[in-house]
């Protein structure tokens, strides 16, 4: 696990902001007890690494087409999430069926792509207008997704460096990592800047890295871990600190807010990118999920079962999978609210 000059890593930082946290704690009951759900989810089959590509809106690994999707997928995915009582929630219908979140981007891409909008192509982003992204984002209900703008500025950065440093493909930054996570992590948040998800706490620099992680997961997973998506060192990445995986962890007891905290997010209130409220949050998660890797794994050893991965990237996807399946039984916690364009 490398550090970036003078930041800690997403693994470092998160264990230094556990050790230090005064508003989220681990409990060892609730690691061990989210240890042994996803312990039972892959020894039956249903937590592997097929579970990305099986699903409808996302590209298939037969050729490099999809490394270009994904990259401006990933460049775009953040801040889904609307204030409690918001009557027109940004939706996207293709192909007959409703999305919200993170697929409802999916299927936007997907439906622009189906028009003829080179969505992929770094000179088409690197122009884009607000007008063309509110078209290409059309919600059901004539709402835009939330920091639109925003999004418009992350397309034109990337587009950008991608033709003055990569020939305009994202697959040519891929193969200059040389089949390393930390080396494409560090390319990454070096040469784009809306990818560098950092932040100050107790007078260190940490870091998270949320959308740039999950770009190489996606990868890993669309690819299986082979051939353009093949990483010796993927299990190297954290969990990928957002708004949602949080409120899984604490509903298993393995992360607990203290009651003042859990106050302040039932209120709505929003917190600010970079707030201590937020960076413990975020770094406790991540330290969290390192330690439920770790008991899986001596789990796995327990039982003789060697025929199957497990890391970090494997029980977010697990995770975040399991807050969308249970998002009715879920709501009693409130999730931390922050707009910004990092997750």
């Amino acid at each position: 696990m490398e550090n970036f000059i003078g930041i800690l890593s997403p693994k470092l930082s998160a264990e230094l902001i556990a050790k230090r946290a005064a508003h989220v704690s681990i409990v060892d009951d609730g690691i061990k007890l989210l240890s042994e759900e996803v312990f039972r989810a892959l020894k039956c089959g249903k937590l592997t690494i097929q579970n990305f590509s099986q699903n409808e809106l996302h590209p298939s690994s037969d050729n490099e087409s999809a490394v270009p999707w994904l990259f401006l997928v990933d460049t775009l995915n953040f801040s889904f999430w609307y204030p409690e009582g918001c009557a027109k929630k940004w939706e996207v219908t293709w192909r007959g069926k409703t999305y919200t979140g993170y697929f409802a981007l999916c299927a936007a891409v997907n439906r622009a792509i189906s028009e003829g909008v080179p969505m992929t192509d770094a000179k088409f982003c690197s122009n884009v207008t607000l007008d063309q992204l509110r078209h290409i984002l059309r919600g059901d209900k004539e709402t835009d997704v939330p920091l639109l703008h925003a999004r418009v500025d992350c397309l034109r950065e990337v587009g950008n460096v991608l033709m003055d440093k990569y020939q305009g493909s994202f697959v040519n930054c891929l193969k200059e990592s040389q089949n390393s996570a930390q080396k494409l992590l560090q390319l990454v948040v070096d040469n784009f800047p809306c990818f560098r998800d950092e932040a100050e706490f107790e007078g260190y620099a940490v870091s998270f890295y949320k959308r740039a992680q999950i770009l190489i997961g996606d990868i890993w997973a669309c690819f299986k871990g082979e051939g353009l998506g093949y990483f010796k060192d993927i299990d190297s990445l954290s969990m990928f600190a957002d708004y949602r995986v949080p409120q899984v962890l604490v509903h298993f007891g393995a992360m607990k807010y203290t009651d003042e905290l859990m106050e302040l997010l039932k209120s709505g209130h929003i917190l600010a990118n970079g707030s201590r409220e937020e960076v413990e949050i975020r770094g406790v998660s991540i330290e969290v999920v390192e330690r439920v890797c770790k008991q899986v794994r001596q789990l796995l050893q327990e039982y003789n079962i060697n025929n199957v991965t497990v890391n970090s990237v494997l029980i977010d996807h697990y995770l975040w999978d399991y807050r969308r399946e249970h998002a009715d039984s879920l709501e009693y916690i409130p999730f931390h609210k922050v707009r910004c364009i990092y997750y």
